[in-house]
């Protein structure tokens, strides 16, 4: 099969998982932020940040590693037993520390009435790095239905939990005389509020953890010193590029509480959440191409013709993001509608984080010259050269002008950090790179969007019309650029 087509059919299979189930996580969205005010959500926002900077301390680029290594060695057995086992160890060790400090850390983050949070949160991040070899196994042996289905079954018992205590409870509790009462009064209390956000993802990771659970035993308890040696020498600056990089990405969230007045600083924080799920399109489409290009990057390395591969990937990838961000932005009057009406208020940043994010997708293919030539250092410093950048202009622009400081501090990290890459990348692994394309079809998309919205901004069915209409002329100019133009040169160069 073609390469391309391969990528192309695998990004798909993950997509059902991925696709699938962040837009079903995605109606959590408008269930959050109808059932919470923005300074209730500003807590589930707030509580993910932590998250994510731990979830990159506790796998430490064993993932990225996995892969490099299980691709070299003999025994990949050894690999998967080894890595599996350091990240068990690590995780149980992290899980018994915050039990230890559990009301230090409660104090620190300003949360001292809710440890409780804090204990769930530490199993949920203990279960999902275990986790994280497993599926990367999957996904190394292309067991792409596999992963999609545990993926969906741990989304899937999210979703229901969100369900059960947000929806199912509160109403059955309005009838003393239902069946459920005495179920819905054991386990629900008004008072619980967002807590009941954090215990689904609890019971999904659970889940998650049990069924991967034979797969894990499998391995064996066996370790390999020298090998794991190798591994932490090449993930360690992928540890440090992936808190830099969640840096950038999170800092705001963490920080804005403490930047802005109390009285207005989460009801902020909650819009900025919100508004940021909207652009999640974006994000689902980056995350899905991920879990399949990775692999099938290092697949393709020792090919003849891969770095044009690469090239070919990096216009088609921004072609597709080109589309999403049309699609997004075109119909915002309905997408608004994911979120309740008193989030609205921060829509005007939905289009900013589409296009930064189409950036970091940029960054992430550009970032395959320094991850095949085992150069993650400077991975390692590309992001702390984001960090830095991030850390400084947050400081600077969220006091100033709260979340919409925030959104255009991601824009001009990414785009920055984008930019050195390709600049590094060009000296140390030149790639083929269509310039003009990789920053012509989103600058089209923009411009596209931007004068439909200054003037066109009509209702009704003649606006549904016109934007099909202009989605289907963007298409049919894609066609023409990168099919039909290359088919007529292929047949004059046949005859």
């Amino acid at each position: 099969m073609n390469p391309l087509k391969t990528l192309a059919s695998q990004t798909a299979i993950y997509g059902l998982s991925s696709i699938v189930g962040r837009l079903l996580n995605y109606l959590l969205v408008p269930l959050h932020t109808r059932v919470f005010l923005p300074e209730q959500y500003g807590v589930v926002t707030e509580m993910y940040s932590y998250v994510a900077f731990l979830l990159i301390v506790l796998t430490y680029g064993f993932e990225t590693a996995f892969f490099r290594f299980a691709r070299n060695e003999e025994d990949k057995s050894q690999v998967y037993s080894t890595s599996l086992l350091s990240l068990f160890v690590s995780s149980v060790f992290f899980f018994l520390l915050t039990i230890v400090f559990l009301d230090d850390i409660a104090n620190l983050i300003e949360y001292p009435k809710h440890a409780d949070y804090i204990i769930w949160f530490a199993l949920i991040l203990a279960t999902d790095a275990i986790t994280a070899i497993p599926f990367a196994k999957l996904r190394l042996e292309n067991k792409a239905f596999k992963f999609a289905f545990i993926k969906l079954i741990n989304i899937g018992v999210n979703i229901l939990g969100n369900l059960f205590f947000l929806l199912f409870c509160p109403w059955v509790l309005k009838d003393s005389g239902s069946m459920f009462y005495s179920l819905a009064s054991s386990v629900y209390s008004p008072e619980f509020g967002v807590g009941y956000v954090f215990i689904s993802n609890l019971l999904a990771s659970v889940v998650t953890f049990i069924l991967l659970l034979p797969d894990m035993l499998k391995a064996g308890i066996s370790f390999q010193s020298n090998l794991w040696i190798r591994m932490m020498k090449y993930s360690l600056p992928l540890l440090v590029g992936g808190l830099a990089g969640i840096t950038n990405e999170m800092f705001s969230r963490v920080s804005m509480k403490y930047q802005l007045n109390e009285d207005v600083a989460m009801h902020e924080l909650g819009i900025f959440g919100a508004c940021y799920k909207v652009a999640v399109l974006m994000t689902i489409f980056i995350q899905t191409f991920r879990f399949a290009a990775e692999p099938f990057f290092f697949s393709q390395s020792k090919e003849k013709d891969a770095k044009k591969l690469y090239a070919d990937v990096m216009t088609w990838f921004v072609i597709a993001c080109s589309t999403i961000y049309i699609g997004v932005l075109l119909f915002m009057n309905v997408v608004k509608y994911f979120i309740g009406e008193t989030y609205h208020e921060g829509l005007g940043i939905v289009p900013v984080l589409l296009m930064a994010n189409i950036f970091l997708g940029i960054f992430f293919n550009l970032s395959i010259w320094f991850k095949l030539n085992d150069k993650t250092h400077f991975g390692a410093w590309l992001a702390i050269f984001g960090a830095i950048l991030t850390v400084g202009l947050n400081y600077f622009l969220i006091p100033l002008y709260g979340y919409e400081g925030a959104s255009w501090a991601t824009f001009i990290v990414y785009l920055s950090m984008m930019i050195a890459s390709y600049v590094l990348g060009s000296k140390y692994y030149p790639v083929p790179y269509n310039k003009m394309k990789v920053i012509g079809y989103p600058l089209f998309a923009a411009v596209i969007t931007y004068l439909y919205a200054s003037f066109l901004p009509m209702e009704g069915w003649l606006s549904w019309i016109l934007k099909c209409t202009i989605i289907l002329l963007f298409v049919a100019f894609v066609w023409n650029q990168e099919i039909r133009k290359k088919t007529l040169i292929s047949q004059q160069l046949q005859s």
